[in-house]
């Protein structure tokens, strides 16, 4: 364990602008959500990824978005929550923290879909990993509010319980269809483990000794 909490020297460098840039250019470069050929590629597709050995995909796919609103939704979480968590954590680490959250959603998005038989949905956005920036930003964070359409206070830890409930429901009734609930969910898990093996932190306890 010594090995995986050795922490990096902190550097800042605004890596939250650069991930950012990165989505924007990719989306305007593969055709604005509009290219179904780039977005099969470089979005995460099963059958390409087993039987194309497109293995680049579990990478790529958290650079693409579907459109212009699904894009501006994503982006705004990661800078809101992405800033704040770099600055305190470090770019390094946020680099690494966000890009290995990424990949867990959609190696555990993959494997759902295999077990399914879905082998010709494509997976694309970054939503799993923003949100394991939410829950990171409730756990280093945890009595902080934050402001929903500018009005509403709510605090980040029941945020991130409100965003999973809403995830469970709607995966369960079948709302919102072509929204990857499960892999939203998966950025609270991987967060979650993430914070337990790299930080020795369990977000239970860090909200519950911050609300006590």
């Amino acid at each position: 364990m010594g090995f995986l909490r050795r922490p990096f020297k902190y550097k800042f460098y605004y890596a939250t602008i650069i991930l950012v840039a990165l989505n924007v250019l990719a989306f305007i470069f593969t055709g604005s959500g509009r290219n179904y050929d780039a977005s099969a590629f470089f979005g995460l597709q099963p059958i390409l990824f087993v039987r194309g050995h497109c293995y680049w995909q579990i990478f790529t796919y958290m650079f693409m978005h579907g459109s212009w609103t699904h894009l501006i939704s994503n982006m705004i979480g990661l800078l809101i929550f992405g800033t704040i968590c770099e600055k305190k954590i470090g770019s390094n680490e946020f680099l690494l923290f966000y890009i290995l959250c990424g990949i867990v959603c959609g190696a555990f998005s993959l494997v759902l879909y295999i077990l399914a038989g879905i082998w010709g949905v494509v997976l694309v956005g970054a939503s799993g990993a923003v949100y394991s920036v939410l829950l990171l930003f409730s756990v280093i964070f945890p009595t902080s509010r934050v402001f929903i359409f500018g009005i509403v206070p709510v605090p980040a830890p029941l945020l991130v319980l409100i965003y999973a409930g809403i995830s469970i429901f709607d995966e369960l009734f079948g709302r919102n269809q072509g929204v990857a609930h499960l892999t939203h969910l998966s950025g609270f898990a991987a967060a979650w483990i993430y914070c337990l093996v790299r930080f020795g932190i369990s977000p239970i306890k860090v909200w519950k000794n911050a609300w006590r």
